[in-house]
């Protein structure tokens, strides 16, 4: 059986890490370059809200668990295919999961001081790998409309639960804040080791829970991709993406009026706007990649796409500013001081797609 592979799917994860790879700073810088309204506002998209609201680096988590899960059902109907028997296909799900939980504890640290106690356990490739797991897994035992109606249960009942059980310790803070959600008391009680906030951790524990609604959103996007029916062109596939896309939007608007988009709650009303972000995005690279045919621009996002985690995690541990200093820093000291941020961001940024082009050239790719 030939298997259909989505080459949109690794340009948009590419795109998608971009801004984690460099991309967000030289935006920053080009409005330290170019001053002017529109440079400024590019900027202010660069960094996360405080709280409430929303913007594009808000983004980025959020759709890179969502074409995860997009992927699922092809990486599943291939398993299934190659004979891979359903307990083989179960430990590969679970494996990969702790595998991202772990990677997020060496992430956050925990190899600089050993010190268990104090070292941060909630993480973002952490969440990633739970509620990709628990997504997958729910996936595999249930069909479409259980699904939809799971997913729904999480949302609304997430919804319920912040909205009208406050925390114990609230000292008189509202519910949707970090002191006085649900959220933050579940993490202070049963989160070890050190609490991003103090008061809440963005990828602590009860807000793991809507996240495996947005894995799940991408699953069912890359079922109905996969869906094979007579006068269900690719086109109308992606026209129908959208359509899904611009109304939860308006169901995510909606629900903002009593339940905010906050990232760090991850809230159901956060949940459908940056899938209806996500989905909006994907059906366009969908439709330009996979159905017109235009892949060539793709090139430089694909190559990042196809080893997000290796520079995820690279980053880390690789000191790439020191090679773009080496490689690039006294050309860049005889460039005017106003445009000087900008060229050391694009440095950095050459410099680690370099490393992953070398990586893609041999057929090396962080497989978890």
């Amino acid at each position: 059986m030939k298997h259909q592979r989505l080459h949109s799917l690794d340009a948009l994860r590419g795109f998608d890490m971009f801004f984690i790879m460099g991309g967000a700073g030289l935006l920053a810088a080009l409005a330290h370059w170019a001053p002017c309204d529109f440079t400024a506002e590019l900027a202010r998209q660069m960094d996360h809200v405080e709280w409430n609201g929303l913007v594009h680096h808000d983004t980025i988590f959020p759709l890179f668990l969502f074409i995860a899960g997009i992927s699922f059902p092809f990486s599943l109907e291939k398993q299934r295919a190659g004979g891979k028997s359903e307990a083989a296909i179960h430990r590969k799900v679970i494996r990969r999961g702790l595998l991202l939980v772990l990677f997020g504890i060496l992430y956050n640290g925990l190899l600089d001081s050993w010190n268990f106690a104090e070292a941060r356990y909630a993480s973002v490739l952490g969440r990633i790998g739970l509620a990709w797991m628990f997504a997958a897994l729910i996936f595999i035992h249930t069909r479409w409309r259980t699904r939809v109606g799971i997913t729904a249960a999480i949302l609304v009942g997430y919804w319920l639960v912040v909205r009208f059980i406050p925390a114990p310790d609230a000292m008189g803070e509202g519910v949707y804040t970090a002191q006085g959600s649900i959220v933050g008391y579940i993490d202070r009680l049963l989160l070890p080791g050190r609490i991003y906030y103090g008061n809440l951790d963005p990828e602590g524990i009860l807000s793991t829970v809507p996240a495996i609604a947005t894995a799940l959103l991408g699953m069912f996007t890359g079922e109905w991709v996969k869906w094979q029916r007579e006068g269900l062109t690719p086109q109308r596939k992606a026209v129908w993406m959208a359509v899904a896309g611009i109304a939860f939007l308006a169901v995510g608007l909606l629900w903002r009026l009593d339940f905010p988009i906050n990232k760090k709650l991850w809230t159901s009303s956060f949940v459908l706007v940056v899938a209806a972000y996500s989905l909006l995005l994907f059906a366009l690279f969908y439709y330009i990649i996979d159905v017109r045919g235009w892949q060539r621009w793709t090139f430089f996002f694909t190559v990042i796409g196809m080893n997000s985690i290796t520079i995820y995690l690279g980053q880390k541990f690789i000191r790439f500013s020191y090679t773009a200093d080496k490689l690039f820093g006294g050309l860049i000291l005889q460039l005017p001081e106003v445009c000087q941020p900008f060229f050391t961001s694009a440095a950095y940024i050459a410099v680690c797609w370099l490393f992953l082009y070398v990586l893609y050239r041999q057929r090396i790719f962080l497989k978890v």
